[in-house]
């Protein structure tokens, strides 16, 4: 694979490092990739990252909840279950169920494999078969974090609409994991398209895609609106670890590539 693949998202060089933090980080992780290579540096990288997130996510719980049950943003939840309850419509129910399944613990697989193996065999790229499962795993550990360490409690059954969920409300993982999945395929599209026009389009409708997966779980009264917005919280954090993580990639392969080309 060419040295410059997925180096640039339109005149961007996603492999050079204008600020102060970034020129640290690439002088911090250059002997890592040195010794096990730039796809293990990657892999590496993001394993240590998907570590410090689930942890933060724990960590995090007592601020969370201590903010929920003030008069803070939890001052949102009911007013916005009570919106929602009062849209409801069947027909509107029954849409917006066959559509949050798309982001369940079913659909949400097969949506990201059937995507992964489309761009790999398009792209001949081993990119998305590392970055998509690898990002798909850090969500899934921030949400059993969050679930475990908080515990709380889902909006009543009696205003939720069926099928009903028994697991913790926090965080949202249909929301978390929508955003993190889209992100990341909005991100592999981007670095492919030359266009100004179509990369707006593809960030527009992916950012369409998680915002409306969690909307619809507070519509359908399975979490509160606080487990959504901390879950996109969460997601765009972890989406910038995945990014980053590939970026140094890029930069170490290329410096590589030029190594082996100085001889030449």
């Amino acid at each position: 694979m060419p040295a410059h693949q997925d180096q640039y998202v339109g005149p961007r060089d996603l492999t050079r490092w204008t600020t102060p933090v970034g020129r640290l980080l690439v002088r911090c992780v250059r002997p890592i990739a040195r010794w096990i290579g730039p796809h293990g540096a990657l892999l590496l990288l993001i394993a240590i990252g998907g570590g410090v997130a689930a942890a933060l996510t724990a960590a995090s719980a007592e601020v969370y909840e201590s903010v929920v049950e003030s008069d803070g943003v939890a001052a949102l939840d009911r007013p916005a279950l009570d919106l929602a309850v009062s849209l409801r419509q069947d027909w509107l129910n029954a849409l917006i169920t066959g559509y949050t399944n798309i982001g369940g613990p079913v659909g949400m697989p097969i949506l990201a494999v059937s995507i992964m193996v489309l761009l790999a065999v398009r792209r001949r790229s081993w990119a998305p078969v590392i970055l998509l499962p690898a990002a798909a795993f850090g969500s899934l550990l921030m949400t059993v974090a969050g679930k475990d360490a908080i515990g709380r409690l889902r909006p009543p059954l009696e205003l939720a609409v069926p099928p009903y969920e028994s697991s913790p409300s926090f965080p949202s993982g249909h929301s978390l994991n929508a955003l993190v999945i889209a992100g990341v395929v909005a991100y592999l599209l981007v670095v492919r398209q030359r266009r100004k026009r179509t990369r707006a389009l593809t960030v527009v409708l992916a950012t369409l895609f998680a915002v409306s997966m969690g909307i619809s779980r507070v519509y359908l009264g399975h979490h509160w609106l606080t487990d959504v917005l901390v879950a996109w919280t969460l997601g765009i954090a972890w989406l910038a670890v995945v990014i980053t993580a590939h970026r140094l990639f890029l930069t170490f392969r290329l410096h590589r590539a030029a190594l082996h080309a100085a001889p030449a």
